[in-house]
């Protein structure tokens, strides 16, 4: 089996390796593929059929005389946004964030192209970094993308106010802002170790298909782990263990400890599968 090299030392006069394969010309071929068109109306319509959904069911109301962040979703346009987020941020929101940082690669090598980048010549390195650069800020857009549709929508529709909080109390209009804001970055963040895990899996395989859906499998895995109560604080160590520290936001006094917690396990995760994922496509034949 024959290994494609990196350049030799004798390259042709101009050539230089950081300026092969912009961001530029990777992020305009990723934005006109349809899987990037498709997740965006996909994200989009989301505040929509919530938004008929609470339309045909009536307003959300407390269970059992307890209310919930989901029981006050049409209190405020802010409210709304907070409610799209913790619906998707366990699941949805995976799909997109493994979508784009897992058929980066393999998509290359199964299309047959990834060859012919190497040989153009970009270098391993250059060419992972770029396409890493660009599905992570996809996926950072997409998270972007839900909070902002929900928010005009939900202020369209229940108008712009104070965020309730379930416990009792409300932030003003631009606090609620701010918080959001923070909530959106966290879960982006809390989200790194699929991105990290869909690109290692990419690196790997020549199938797009597996490397979306082993990220997404081992997603779902670490829930279920999370669930079992008998783990204990082992749990703490699983990345979904802290998927939803960012409710301690939404208080008129915030807590921060969960969040700097799950950031923590989260980003060492991620830097751990990112390295692994640099490491073996360097020494890794490509023959496709």
């Amino acid at each position: 089996m024959s290994t494609l090299a990196e350049p030799s030392a004798e390259v042709a006069p101009g050539y230089r390796p950081g300026h092969t394969l912009p961001l530029r010309v990777e992020l305009a071929r990723q934005l006109k593929r349809r899987r990037t068109l498709v997740m965006g109306a996909i994200l989009t319509a989301l505040p929509f059929v919530l938004l008929l959904a609470f339309a045909i069911g009536g307003d959300p109301g407390g269970r059992n005389n307890r209310i919930t962040l989901l029981d006050t979703a049409t209190a405020s346009g802010a409210n709304f946004a907070a409610v799209n987020l913790f619906v998707s941020a366990g699941f949805l929101l995976v799909i997109p964030i493994a979508l784009f940082c897992g058929d980066t690669v393999a998509s290359e090598a199964g299309w047959s192209s990834l060859r012919y980048l190497l040989a153009a010549p970009v270098p391993r390195a250059r060419l992972l970094w770029s396409k890493l650069t660009v599905g992570l800020g996809l996926s950072l857009a997409a998270m972007v993308l839900l909070p902002l549709v929900a928010l005009a929508v939900g202020t369209a529709a229940y108008g712009w106010g104070p965020l309730q909080i379930p416990t009792g109390g409300a932030l003003d209009a631009g606090t609620a802002a701010q918080r959001l804001v923070v909530i959106t970055a966290y879960v982006f963040v809390s989200q790194l170790v699929t991105a990290a895990l869909a690109f290692w899996l990419s690196t790997r395989t020549d199938a797009p298909l597996g490397a979306v859906g082993g990220a997404v499998g081992l997603t779902i895995v670490g829930n279920v782990l999370d669930a079992v109560t008998a783990l204990g604080d082992w749990r703490d160590f699983l990345p979904a263990h802290w998927q939803f520290a960012w409710a301690d936001a939404v208080q008129p006094h915030p807590e921060w400890s969960g969040m700097i917690q799950g950031t923590s396990v989260s980003v060492t995760y991620a830097l751990v599968l990112f390295a692994l994922a640099f490491r073996g496509f360097a020494r890794k034949d490509i023959v496709s």
